[in-house]
């Protein structure tokens, strides 16, 4: 073609020069893929936290099959607990919006947010955990009671580590 073309063509990388000069334009790309990390990992954990839920619903029907009707209140709280964590999760409103959006956020900032963040997936973890405890109570018909209440107690903790991230969250806010 022309020489201005092949001029251009081999100058392929400078776009992303250019982008980084304009005032601007690179912070709200990182904030864009803060915001898409951040909805995908709350995604991701919800979804983890939605297949334990149903775990626990198959939990139970064996349980009501084996034990009869005396549990139900006890695992319908539990799953109760893990739904309304489930929900927490995937209805939070993004944090890198609004007062966020304005906001240069630091690598100590970023590293208390993973920090919460992996704790949430520390605590899908740990319905596992619970629910394989909670299945070989079933099976032996030994301990389903105190299975449940961990489950469900578990489940409390993990709301109140979720709410916490969004109080901890808002401290930066405060502070940057």
């Amino acid at each position: 073609m022309t020489e201005l073309y092949d001029r251009i063509m081999e100058q392929k990388g400078s776009f992303e020069r250019l982008v980084a000069r304009i005032p601007g334009f690179k912070g709200y790309q990182e904030k864009q893929a803060r915001r898409t990390a951040d909805r995908m990992l709350r995604d991701y954990i919800a979804g983890e936290i939605e297949k334990r839920v149903d775990r626990l619903v198959r939990s139970e029907r064996r349980i009501l099959d084996k034990l009869g009707l005396g549990l139900m209140t006890k695992t319908r709280e539990a799953k109760t607990a893990m739904q309304t964590y489930h929900d927490m999760v995937k209805t939070a409103a993004p944090k890198y919006d609004g007062m966020w959006a304005q906001m240069k956020i630091g690598s100590v900032e970023l590293e208390k947010i993973y920090n919460f963040d992996e704790a949430q997936i520390r605590y899908v973890d740990r319905f596992d955990e619970l629910l394989t405890a909670l299945e070989a109570a079933i099976e032996s018909k030994d301990g389903v009671e105190t299975a449940v209440e961990n489950l469900y107690a578990a489940a409390n903790e993990a709301q109140d580590a979720f709410s916490l991230r969004d109080q901890v969250l808002t401290d930066l806010s405060k502070s940057l």
